[in-house]
C-alpha cells in the first residue's frame, strides 16, 4: 500500500492494540493486551526468515518516534445511511440494538450535522453482513419515521495510526505521495 514503509525496530503497546484492533492482521488485540498488562516486550518476527522484527514495548526509543506508525486496511466493509433521522435522544438506539440483537457488528458511526429537525446517520457494517443489516434497519428506520435507507459494498476502510497526529496538518498530502 505504502511503497516508502519500513520495518519498525520499535512499536508501543497502544499503536500495535490499535493497529492490531483495526485489522492489521498481525497479532491478535489480546495478545498485545496480556503483553501489556504483565510488561512483556513482544518480538514480531517472519516465519519466512531469521531477520530481526520489531519489539513492542511500552516506551519506544526517541530515535524511533514518528507521527505515523502504520497503516492498517480493511476491504470487507459496506456501509448504510439512514437518512432524514429525527434528531432526537433515543433514535441511534432503536437503529442500533435490532443490529445487536440480529447478531451485526457495527463500526463506524457518523452522524452529520441536523437540519431541520433531522439528520443523516452513516456506519459501517463487513460487507457479509449487508443484506441482513439492510433489512433489519429499513424496519427500524420505518419506525422512527426516516426518510429512506441507502446502502453501498465495496468500500475499504484504512487507519492510520500514531501519535501526535490530531492536530497535526499536512499529514493526509503526505500519505498520498507514499
Amino acid at each position: 500500500m505504502v511503497k516508502s514503509a519500513r520495518k519498525l525496530s520499535h512499536i508501543q503497546y497502544d499503536e500495535m492494540l490499535e493497529l492490531a484492533a483495526v485489522g492489521a492482521r498481525i497479532l491478535h488485540p489480546r495478545a498485545v493486551e496480556i503483553g501489556e498488562l504483565y510488561a512483556v516486550p513482544i518480538h514480531v518476527r517472519s516465519s519466512f526468515n531469521n531477520s530481526v522484527g520489531t519489539m513492542i514495548v511500552a516506551h519506544v526509543p526517541m530515535e524511533d518516534r514518528q507521527r505515523v506508525r502504520g497503516i492498517a486496511q480493511e476491504t470487507n466493509v459496506a456501509k448504510i445511511t439512514v437518512i432524514g433521522v429525527r434528531d432526537r435522544p433515543g433514535v441511534a438506539a432503536s437503529i442500533f440494538e435490532p443490529l445487536a440483537d440480529g447478531g451485526i457488528s457495527v463500526d463506524v458511526i457518523v452522524q452529520n450535522i441536523g437540519r431541520s429537525g433531522h439528520t443523516d446517520l452513516t456506519f459501517s457494517v463487513a460487507e457479509s453482513d449487508l443484506k441482513a443489516a439492510e433489512k433489519i434497519v429499513k424496519v427500524a428506520a420505518k419506525e422512527v419515521g426516516a426518510t429512506r435507507v441507502s446502502s453501498a459494498g465495496g468500500i475499504a476502510k484504512l487507519s492510520i495510526v500514531g501519535t501526535g497526529m490530531l492536530g497535526t496538518p499536512g499529514l493526509a498530502p503526505m500519505l498520498g505521495r507514499s
